[in-house]
């Protein structure tokens, strides 16, 4: 059996290896909503990621894509809606979310595209 710090380890070095395709694959978009951008007084930014990724994925990825310093990363899973449409009972898709915290006087602006 493994233990949680070697997964750790192992989890960190995956995410150092990340290349530019993998990182859009694990920020898939930014959040913008009432609750994120009150979260962002708080030198946070909310984003959509992939299922699978893990916290050191996404500040890796995060890091990469925006040239930033990230403080942390906090994440949640969003379980899907049951929803009806003409009669017939549907279901959306689960989302993990993540809360990603900046470093003082680090800043991301959304309204410009990526470089």
């Amino acid at each position: 059996m493994t233990s949680p710090v070697i997964l750790a380890r192992k989890a960190r070095a995956r995410a150092a290896k990340l290349t530019r395709e993998a990182m859009y694959q694990i920020i898939r978009r930014p959040l913008i909503t009432e609750k994120a951008t009150r979260v962002g007084e708080a030198q946070q930014i909310l984003f959509e990621v992939a299922l699978g990724a893990t916290k050191p994925e996404i500040k890796a990825a995060v890091e990469g894509l925006f040239g930033v310093k990230v403080k942390a990363v906090n994440t949640l899973i969003q379980k899907g809606k049951t929803k009806r449409f003409r009669g017939r009972e549907g279901r959306r898709s689960d989302m993990k979310k993540a809360y990603v915290t900046l470093a003082e006087g680090q800043s991301i602006d959304l309204t410009r595209g990526v470089g």
